[in-house]
């Protein structure tokens, strides 16, 4: 049975640093990709970065390149998004995802509709 939990979400002013953490588990990390997805209120959700089962590459949004960075724990089935000099704009629920790998392309996908489970997210908040 897969899982997906978040946690680590809260307040944090601008400039300031947030990390959040998604425990993964009930599938083979080598067949599925895996997507970060951030959702604010009134808006659609949109991709924050993806990482491809294939070869372990991460591809970042825009948004966030330069700011957020991904890491795993392998031991622990835990990945972590680091954020850095947030911005009132990454105020959001942050939700990790996973989708089968495609046999068509070896990247992952920036599209919620193709991933398959979901967590049930944690929200961010930046305000001062």
């Amino acid at each position: 049975q897969v899982q997906l939990v978040e946690s680590g979400g809260g307040l944090v002013q601008p400039g300031g640093s947030l990390r959040v953490s998604c425990v993964a588990s009930g599938f083979a990390s080598d067949q599925y990709d895996i997507g970060w997805f951030r959702q604010a209120p009134g808006k659609e959700r949109e991709a924050v970065l993806c990482i491809s089962s294939r070869d372990g590459s991460k591809y970042y949004a825009a948004s966030v390149k330069g700011r957020f960075t991904i890491s795993r724990d392998n031991a622990e089935n835990t990945m972590y998004l680091q954020m850095n000099s947030l911005i009132p704009e990454d105020t959001a629920v942050y939700y990790c995802a996973i989708r089968r790998r495609s046999p068509y392309t070896p990247y992952c996908s920036f599209s919620p509709r193709e991933y398959e489970y979901w967590g049930l997210g944690t929200q961010v908040t930046v305000s001062s």
